[in-house]
């Protein structure tokens, strides 16, 4: 899978490191692992390159931003709030539309560091011609003949609005196209997954569920508890994405998701993401996290859901994703999700370690285990561009 080409350009060259911003050592974008490429032989590399050359490539999650080399920086680097886009490991993953999430969760999801977020990251990419900003449903289909990338605006929460629902069409206006109902906690809208109890949709969380039906704005219910997914998926009036997640039946933590909700969000024409942020995928069969329990999540997917209804959300970064997951655990409230499960820690996901190996590996994933051209094409980008374009206004 040949990578895209790109112009010449580093983040922020238009200004002056050490005057303008201060500098930090940042992690490779590429091989900063010992490199993982899932094995094909010369026909089914044929196959795959055949498929791919009209068949999008469609990351339904991801930060593709770069982490300090030496992680123990990370809360400098954020108090900065100069985040660096990765543009050379874009291009090297060849990946023609990218759902980024922007400001995760570590700021507090505050009204004014969010607009701040959103911004800082616009200016940076306006300077270069390699990423757009997609937020029609013809940005979509542009990237790949071009021979460039699209990214779609997210967010993985709706908690900035507060209890103001004209906020969701300021939030379009900013470019934003696909956001959550809530993150692990819960908010003024209904449950995060990390809750012992879930109250499910509030009354607010309606109202929101309408308006961004009615916005153009695709809902994601990925950090949701169960109740609260289950009461979104009905409400909303077109499909759902769960855009990074895997399978409760696989792996018992509150960060999977219960066939239950995985067959409402089918039934509703949505679709999952398959996640692999270290330590989320893990399947009994694949205790160490890898490529491997990845796929075995999707295959799980597939056959519970319909091939019509999965996708890859990777949720990977540029940099030590294990280190960041212990630098901010309490924010992230990994220790709560994953209460009472036994696990072996590994340094990275092998195979899916940055968004730069994550999609392609899958790609030679679903072909090298015979699924059918096709249904490759639906699970590496067909079914989440599907759901974007039934639920954007124009």
């Amino acid at each position: 899978m040949p990578p895209k080409t790109r112009a010449p350009y580093q983040p922020f060259e238009y200004l002056e490191a050490g005057t303008d911003y201060r500098e930090f050592t940042l992690a490779k974008e590429l091989e900063r692992v010992p490199p993982s490429s899932y094995p094909l032989d010369a026909d089914q590399t044929k196959r795959l390159d055949r498929i791919l050359a009209t068949a999008p490539l469609v990351s339904s999650h991801d930060h593709c931003v770069v982490m300090p080399e030496d992680i123990e920086q990370i809360h400098d680097y954020a108090r900065e709030r100069r985040t660096w886009t990765g543009y050379a490991g874009l291009a090297a993953a060849g990946v023609d539309v990218v759902l980024e999430a922007f400001l995760d969760g570590m700021g507090g999801w505050r009204w004014d560091d969010v607009l701040f977020d959103l911004g800082m990251r616009y200016s940076d990419i306006a300077h270069q011609d390699f990423l757009y900003r997609a937020e029609t449903k013809a940005d979509l289909d542009r990237a790949k003949p071009a021979g460039k990338c699209a990214l779609v605006s997210t967010l993985e929460c709706a908690t900035m609005i507060e209890d103001d629902v004209d906020r969701v069409d300021v939030l379009y206006g900013f470019g934003v196209r696909v956001m959550g109902i809530t993150y692990s906690e819960s908010n003024g809208l209904g449950s995060g997954l990390r809750e012992e109890r879930d109250g499910g949709l509030t009354d607010l969380g309606r109202a929101t569920v309408r308006r961004m039906n009615k916005v153009g704005m695709t809902i994601d219910v990925s950090h949701c508890g169960d109740q609260t997914s289950l009461d979104t998926i009905a409400t909303s009036e077109r499909p759902i994405l769960i855009t990074h997640a895997g399978a409760r039946g696989l792996w018992k933590t509150k960060r999977m998701k219960p066939d239950e909700v995985l067959k409402a969000c089918a039934a509703k024409g949505g679709v999952i993401g398959v996640e692999a942020a270290p330590h989320t995928t893990l399947t009994e069969k694949h205790p160490l996290h890898s490529l491997e329990s990845v796929m075995e999540h999707v295959a799980y997917c597939v056959e519970l859901m319909g091939i019509d209804h999965v996708g890859l959300g990777p949720d990977t970064l540029f940099g030590d994703h294990v280190g960041l997951h212990k630098a901010f655990a309490a924010a992230l409230s990994l220790s709560r999700i994953q209460q009472g499960v036994k696990y072996t820690p590994v340094r990275y996901v092998d195979g899916m370690e940055s968004p730069a190996e994550a999609m392609p590996n899958a790609a030679r994933w679903l072909v090298a285990h015979g699924y059918e051209d096709a249904d490759v094409a639906k699970i590496l980008g067909g079914n989440v561009l599907r759901v974007l374009k039934e639920t954007w206004a124009r």
